[in-house]
Parts: structure tokens; C-alpha cells; sequence
């Protein structure tokens, strides 16, 4: 088969500073005093960033986990180019069956920081940045969860779930910033909900520079159309007005790109796209099948039990983001991470007011009430962040460690690909486009594909031909000849490979377990 495209806050009044008459002078070393603690102790959600990244990185497979996907690759090449020339691409850099043809490279700052975090440190810096975003998504959500008064260990809980479900799609690609983003701009609507800020104002900036990173800015202004339309249901004229506005403005600011409206006509485009939902695995359902999937559904009932508690309790507007996501990650998996961002701090918070009644219905020795005592004890030193998780950052990057050198050859011909280097490094090879990415990134410029991992820049027409060749059907034969394909570097599976073992004017240069290498042996007909 053909790859598929895929807080309590500390306080400085205390019995002491309180009893003492009113003078600044003496206020300041004690501010002082606790800014320093804040910065050298570290906090709770600090343990709980050092033990993410951890968990999800360091032990088991690793970093090489962030490299499962192909598109890492040209979008280092992407932020190269972009460096090297001072511009935005306009028109494809990568492939031989379009060369030239209008591209949006839509994720252009993420791609400039990837190739920034690769020209320092190679797979290792663009690793460490995914994992670092990542983690701190995470956190975020945790703290989050705890600003809603959510207990310590039913945040710890939900917030795991929720690095569960979303782990499917934990790879170092520009959507991991959509995913920090969201996180923080939930955090701001939430509180705003309950007491209206001047400071949720502040996702106008942060979304004109989302809307340069990533298309999942989307979210943001879709998400708040939301909470609008329930307030108009509410009849809360006032907030409806308020997040109209902020909407509103929200969506002009993301016209400060490149590419001005057209991004958003090619973002329509995209998700309209009836062959892409079909081609792509990451915009088909969620297969139940893993233990991520497992994760979710946790997630998906608990969601949908706490819209039943919201609905009694008036808060529409939760309840419409929660079952509004839930449908979206139902119907497309990549959206799953999304919804885990978004239902993980309500959930948390319906699950902490059963918890908390349970506890104080409980003798005080019991093991309940003892857990409720002491994770609010854990929740109040959980508000703030030291200087702990931005040391642990630096030693990983300082430390020699297990980190990738090239992506894992579990998925890509690494070994195949480097004994025959020479004879790949500039030729056109047919390949996946999973493995169309990785000679992007192993060569550099001078390589070029028949297609990679952008499915929205080959569309149907290029797409189909592509399938119908590694399937051996139609005229296959023509399509080698007519793009004048030297190599073709085939997943043993495809039927392609066996069609070529037996087909004049081919020749089997090596296979392994994973892939098999054919060369020409007669020139091309066509010039």
C-alpha cells in the first residue's frame, strides 16, 4: 500500500508585614524576597514540565519520535530558503511534476524556526523546540485547569489524558504552536468570561502572528464565534457585543501575512478540498484502535458528560465548544489534540466539583479528604514558574544525549538512502511522499521530487497520478517516462516494486526489509 498523505498565589502581606504601620520602604525587601523564592524553588507545574518532557521524550523511544512524519523536512528546507533569500516563497521550491507553479507556504514563520533551530543544533534543536512547545502546551493547560479552581490531582489527571490523546500527533511540524497557542488563548477567554479584562485583548496581536506560524489560527476566531452565538442564545447582549468585536478584529489581524486574503482563500480551499479528506489520513476519523484512541474517548464521554453539568448550570458556552470539537475531532483525527485542548480545562473543572463534595462528605482521616488536603497544598505552590524548567532546557541542549541524527529508519530508508547517495542526490526519483520529504531534507536544494507532503499544493490531479502509479495501474509506464523519472525508491509493499522487477529497461540496484532501489537501464524516450 502507498504511504498515505496524510492558585492560591503567594501573597507578600503576611501576619507580620500586616502589623506593622503602613510604609513602602519595608514592603520591598519582602517582594523581593518572594520574586527571588519564585525564581530559584521550583513550582509544582515546574516538576510537572520536567517530568513531560521526560516522559514524552527522553525515555522510551525519545526524540525520534518527533520525526514519525515526512514534513519536517521541507519545512526545514522551507525556512532555509526563506533565510538564504529574505522572502517568502511564492512559487514551488521542491518538486519536478510542478516546478514553478503558485505556492502558499503558509507556516512560514514556523518553518523559519525550525531551519533557525536546525542551523544551531541539527535534528537535535529542531526536536527540542517541538518537545519544548509541547511541554509547555501542557502545562499551560495545567495551570489553566488549576485558575478555574480545579483540585491538583484531578488537573494532574486530566492534563496526563490529555498528553495521551493528543500524543498521536505530537511531531515536530508548525501545528504544535497552534496547540500552545490555543491553550493560552482559552486561558484568557475563560477568565474573561467570568470577570471581563482589557487583557483578552491581547489575542488581536497573538493572532496575527498565530496566522503567520500555523493555519490552526482558525480556531481562535471559530471558537469565539462560538461562545457568541451562545451568548446571543443567553441573551447576554453585552458579552455577545464584546466577543463580536473581538472576533471581528481577531480575523483582520490575521490578514497581517504574506499573503494577505489569499491565505484564507487557500485555507477554504483546503478544508473543502473533498480528495484531500479522502487521501489524507490525518483528515479521516480516529481509528480506535491505540492506546492514544483510548485516551480520547476518556476524553470524549467525560466531555460530553460535563456538557449535561454545564447545560443545568446555564454555561452555554462551554457546552458549545465542547460538543463543536468533539464533532470536529470525530470527523478528522488531527483535531483530536484541539479538542483535548479544549475540553481538558472544563472537564477538569466539573470533575473537581463532584471530587470536592465527595471529600467533604467524608470523615477528615479518610483518604480522600487527606488527598483534597494536600493537593490544595500542591495546587498553591503550582502558580508560577521558576527559573528550574529553563536550566533543564539549557543541560539537555548542552548534555550529549540520545538525540536524533537522522530521522528513524523504522520509517525512512535512512540506510538504503545513504549507501546509494550519490546516485539519488539530484536525480528524479519517484518515492512516497512521505519519503519525497526525507530526500528534501537529506539533500537540500539540489534535490527535487515527484511529490512530498504538501497535498494542498499537488491537489487531485497530481495525487491521483501519483497513486495510480505506485498502485502499477493505468499507464504507470507513461507517467516514469513522461516525467522523466531516473529512480525509483519504492516501499516494498507497493506493487509497484514487484512490476518493475519484471519490467524491460529497469533494474533492481538493492532492497532491503523496508525498500527497494530501481535504476534505468536504458535512457528515457523522451528528452
Amino acid at each position: 500500500m502507498p504511504h498515505a498523505w496524510k492558585m492560591k498565589r503567594f501573597t507578600t502581606h503576611g501576619a507580620r508585614a500586616t502589623s506593622l504601620p503602613y510604609s513602602p520602604r519595608p514592603a520591598l525587601p519582602i517582594n523581593r524576597s518572594v520574586s527571588l523564592r519564585r525564581l530559584l524553588v521550583p513550582s509544582h507545574s515546574d516538576w510537572l514540565f520536567g517530568a513531560l518532557v521526560m516522559w514524552l521524550f527522553v525515555a522510551g523511544s525519545g526524540w525520534l519520535v518527533l520525526l514519525a512524519d515526512g514534513d519536517t523536512g521541507w519545512h526545514i528546507r522551507a525556512g532555509e530558503y526563506i533565510l538564504a533569500h529574505g522572502q517568502v516563497p511564492h512559487s514551488d521550491l521542491f518538486s519536478f511534476t510542478r516546478p514553478g507553479a503558485p505556492w502558499c507556504a503558509w507556516e512560514w514563520l514556523a518553518d523559519v524556526l525550525f531551519a533557525l533551530a536546525h542551523r544551531a543544533a541539527g535534528l537535535k534543536g529542531v526536536v527540542l523546540l517541538a518537545g519544548t512547545v509541547i511541554a509547555s502546551c501542557l502545562t499551560l493547560l495545567f495551570r489553566h485547569m488549576l485558575a478555574r479552581g480545579s483540585g491538583f490531582f484531578v488537573a494532574l489527571g486530566v492534563c496526563l489524558l490529555a498528553a495521551g490523546a493528543s500524543g498521536i500527533h505530537f511531531l515536530a511540524r508548525p501545528h504544535v504552536f497552534t496547540l500552545l497557542f490555543l491553550a493560552g488563548s482559552l486561558w484568557l477567554l475563560g477568565r474573561d468570561r467570568r470577570e471581563p479584562r482589557g487583557s483578552v485583548w491581547l489575542l488581536i496581536p497573538l493572532t496575527a502572528l498565530w496566522a503567520n506560524l500555523h493555519a490552526g489560527f482558525v480556531a481562535l476566531p471559530v471558537s469565539i464565534a462560538a461562545l457568541v452565538a451562545a451568548a446571543a442564545i443567553e441573551r447576554r447582549w453585552d458579552l455577545a457585543r464584546r466577543y463580536a468585536a473581538l472576533a471581528a478584529a481577531c480575523a483582520a489581524a490575521s490578514l497581517a501575512n504574506p499573503y494577505g486574503i489569499g491565505l484564507h482563500r487557500h485555507i477554504v480551499e483546503y478544508l473543502r478540498s473533498d480528495w484531500i479528506r479522502q487521501a489524507v489520513d490525518e483528515f479521516q476519523s480516529p481509528k480506535f484502535r491505540s492506546e492514544s484512541s483510548v485516551h480520547f474517548e476518556i476524553l470524549l464521554f467525560g466531555g460530553l458528560l460535563a456538557t449535561a453539568a454545564l447545560l443545568r448550570r446555564g454555561r452555554l458556552g462551554e457546552a458549545v465548544l465542547v460538543v463543536g470539537w468533539a464533532h470536529a475531532a470525530l470527523v478528522s483525527v488531527r483535531n483530536v489534540p484541539v479538542f483535548a485542548v479544549v475540553v481538558a480545562p472544563i472537564l477538569a473543572a466539573q470533575a473537581s466539583r463532584s471530587w470536592t463534595g465527595w471529600a467533604r462528605d467524608r470523615p477528615a482521616c479518610s483518604v480522600v479528604s487527606i488527598l483534597d488536603r494536600v493537593g490544595a497544598g500542591f495546587a498553591s505552590s503550582a502558580r508560577y514558574t521558576s527559573l528550574w524548567p529553563a536550566a533543564l532546557l539549557l543541560v539537555l541542549a548542552i548534555l550529549p544525549g540520545h538525540w536524533p541524527r537522522d530521522f528513524p529508519e523504522n520509517k525512512f530508508p535512512v540506510g538504503l538512502v545513504g549507501r546509494h547517495q550519490d546516485a539519488i542526490a539530484g536525480a528524479r526519483v519517484f518515492t512516497s511522499d512521505q519519503w519525497g520529504d526525507y530526500l528534501l531534507y537529506r539533500f537540500g536544494p539540489s534535490q527535487s521530487v515527484f511529490i512530498d507532503g504538501r497535498s494542498d499544493f499537488y491537489g487531485p490531479e497530481i495525487g491521483e497520478l501519483y497513486l495510480r502509479t505506485a498502485y502499477g495501474r493505468g499507464d504507470w509506464q507513461g507517467t516514469l517516462e513522461r516525467y522523466r523519472v531516473a529512480l525509483v525508491l519504492a516501499p516494498k509493499e507497493w506493487p509497484l516494486a514487484d512490476l518493475l522487477s519484471s519490467t524491460p529497461g529497469w533494474r533492481l540496484v538493492e532492497q532491503d526489509g523496508q525498500a527497494a532501489l530501481f535504476a534505468r537501464s536504458s535512457p528515457t524516450t523522451l528528452p
